[in-house]
């Protein structure tokens, strides 16, 4: 339930477009008030005309996009109120609502980039200094309720209005104004299906109604609840194992949904999540979809249901998948008009499945996250609606029209190309090192998703808190992972599947170096190199082969060495572990074909810049074996000793991890890229 948290102290030293982004920014904080994205507030300002010189009044109102919640000024559209409030004598009526949109742009002050938003005639139209439009999930609860407008009533008496549904636009900007100047001493009005619109005479009075409103909303919804059990009761109870369920599953949807579109998972299991799925109604309120224009946007009308108990079924999985893809397109066809913007993807975006939970996909992985995160939103809609009535879904029709509106595809248009590696999931090992950690960065730069993996928990927890710093938590799991112990390294696969859906590349990376002449080279230190260096490939590769092939392909590399081509003094354990793996990526290149999977191998040579491996004791055993000192006098031995005089570093090779993981390199597999500034014994033969 929100509260106030508002500060004299703050405001007092705002100005008043300061004073609009201060509320709207604690607004949109507050997941109780509103959703992510979701939600507008405006002020009407006076400022300068800079053609004039004279004063105007200007409205500034959240623009198309962004959010409350952390957007800053440019956020704000900003409009000549005047101009605005002229376009009524434009308006042909319901039919050419796009037509309106197209004057907004005509109406900027001050040359203001930011594309105004469907809802700012609603804003516009009504006298108020302040107002703010939100959609918390207990006032969309009553707005998408049979008993909704009752409710109403019996929470604020007269003091709040109710409109009947009304898609946003120009047409309910006009209404909402008739219909509250016809009824003085409002504080706010319900849209039915949309959220409520409030209003004060400054800004502080303003964010306290909007609170409560919201507080006194779920106060009474609260009290409903009590009295019922949730959607119908129990049905079905969460299974104890549904975490492996889940890693198991999500790899098997997302390749049959990733065919034209690689898409990213989001799985959640929540409390009130597993109510719902698990409800005696689940079934009957699924069908029904999601009732609030900023929850359907983001969800598709309405899920996809699984039975639980057929998920390990390959072919009833494919047939769920088809049957809502042909269900969808049906849709499309009853409803589309020659005008409208072609099918979008078909598939589903949110898949609920009892005991299990909730699975939702997307493009990127912050998008699936805000889809599941919606849906919840939605099941608590479901929860309060039918606490007080039925809970109402919008109109086919009209829910198709917001889908498909041109406004919403050309926001679409607007969104910037995707980065070449968006959608991707890839897994590196070893990634607490300098090389692992390059590649990650170099992956995440490109718009993939990865599971950084290393045996050193508090290494891999920094190299990971840098990389968050810079691109975001959404997109970067970790996982403590020996790659010598099968069970670990198995495990790790899993949460990957679980967090992100799947895998696309895998980074063979974790590695060791020793030392040692043959005769002083013991049984432990020539198993301990073939433990990490070929069997830790080899249970890396096999687990990512058992992802892969359910993700119609992709890319594994392998980091090897100079040494795996290039016979060296005193390493007989390393180099020939290093041979053995850059064979297996061979036949791995040999058995993976079929399957869209290729395998090929990065060779570097004496990357020590950050290596954790060269700051132990191979950094000396290799400075003795060449008579020169360990420190940059080695550093200096190898840039000399390449044939291009150059230090490689740990970017160097993530580059080149990053040629054979990305589309750059779809026609090869089977091949060794030498990353070593040039050396005439490793060229390959």
């Amino acid at each position: 339930m929100p509260k106030s948290r508002w500060s004299d102290e703050r405001a007092q030293q705002l100005t008043p477009s300061e004073l609009l982004l201060y509320r709207s920014n604690l607004l949109g904080s507050d997941l109780t008030v509103t959703n992510f994205g979701g939600g507008n507030t405006s002020a009407k300002i006076t400022d300068r005309d800079p053609l004039s010189g004279e004063p105007v009044t200007v409205l500034w109102v959240k623009g198309s996009g962004g959010d409350l919640g952390s957007m800053d000024s440019g956020g704000f559209s900003t409009l000549y109120l005047e101009k605005l409030l002229g376009l009524e004598k434009l308006y042909r009526g319901v039919a050419y609502e796009d037509e309106m949109v197209g004057y907004l742009p005509h109406a900027t002050f001050n040359l203001n980039p930011r594309a105004a938003s469907i809802d700012t005639p609603l804003h516009a139209y009504l006298p108020f200094a302040h107002i703010d439009h939100v959609h918390p999930d207990a006032i969309i609860a009553l707005a998408a309720s049979s008993g909704g407008e009752a409710a109403t009533r019996d929470i604020w008496g007269g003091e709040i209005g109710w409109l009947a549904w009304k898609r946003p636009g120009f047409d309910l900007g006009l209404r909402l104004r008739d219909y509250v100047a016809k009824r003085p001493g409002l504080r706010g009005v319900m849209l039915a299906g949309h959220g409520i619109i409030c209003w004060a005479e400054n800004s502080k009075a303003c964010y306290e109604n909007t609170i409560d409103l919201i507080a006194k909303a779920a106060t009474f919804l609260n009290a409903r609840l009590t009295q019922r059990a949730a959607f119908g009761g129990t049905k079905v109870s969460p299974l104890s194992q549904r975490a492996e369920v889940a890693a198991r599953l999500l790899p098997r949807l997302r390749g049959l949904m990733s065919e034209h579109q690689s898409k990213v998972g989001h799985y959640s299991d929540d409390a009130e999540t597993l109510e719902f799925v698990g409800s005696v109604d689940f079934e009957k309120l699924a069908a029904i979809g999601t009732s609030c224009p900023d929850h359907f946007l983001r969800t598709k009308i309405a899920p996809l249901t699984l039975d639980p108990s057929k998920l390990e079924d390959g072919e009833y999985l494919k047939a769920r998948v088809c049957e809502y893809r042909d269900g969808y397109a049906a849709y499309y066809q009853r409803c589309a008009k020659p005008t409208d913007p072609k099918m979008r993807d078909a598939n589903p975006v949110v898949v609920l499945v009892p005991g299990v939970g909730r699975v939702t996909f997307a493009a990127d992985k912050t998008t699936a996250r805000l889809a599941g995160e919606f849906y919840g939103n939605a099941i608590n809609v479901m929860r309060g609606a039918e606490a007080i009535g039925k809970y109402i879904g919008l109109d086919e029709q009209e829910a198709f029209n917001i889908e498909y509106w041109a406004l919403e595809e050309a926001k679409l248009q607007r969104m910037p190309k995707p980065k070449p590696l968006a959608g991707k999931v890839a897994l590196v090992t070893g990634a607490a090192g300098a090389i692992g950690a390059a590649s990650a960065k170099r992956l995440l730069a490109d718009g993939a998703c990865v599971m950084m993996t290393d045996r050193d928990q508090d290494t891999l927890k920094g190299a990971a808190d840098a990389l968050r710093k810079q691109y975001g938590k959404d997109v970067l799991r970790t996982a403590v992972c020996d790659v010598t112990d099968e069970s670990q390294v198995q495990a790790a696969f899993a949460d990957c599947a679980r967090e992100f859906g799947g895998l696309d590349i895998l980074v063979a990376n974790a590695g060791i170096a020793s030392a040692a002449a043959i005769e002083e080279t013991t049984i432990a230190l020539w198993r301990k190199n073939y433990d990490v260096l070929v069997e830790g490939y080899f249970l890396a590769a096999r687990s990512a082969f058992t992802l892969m092939k359910l993700q119609n392909g992709g890319s594994i590399v392998f980091i090897g060495s100079k040494n795996a081509l290039a016979a060296t003094p005193n390493a007989s354990a390393y180099a020939s572990a290093k041979a053995a793996s850059v064979h297996l990526a061979r036949c791995l290149a040999l058995e993976g074909a079929e399957h869209g999977i290729r395998v090929n191998v990065v060779n570097p040579d004496a990357v020590i810049r950050g290596s954790k491996i060269w700051d132990g004791d191979w950094r000396k055993e290799r400075a003795d074996s060449y008579g020169v000192d360990p420190g940059e006098e080695l550093e200096e031995f190898y840039r000399k000793r390449s044939l291009l005089k150059l230090n490689v570093l740990p970017e160097d090779i993530a580059e080149a991890v990053w040629y054979f993981a990305s589309s750059a390199s779809a026609k090869s597999t089977g091949n060794i890229l030498n990353v070593d500034a040039g050396n005439a014994q490793a060229f390959t033969r």
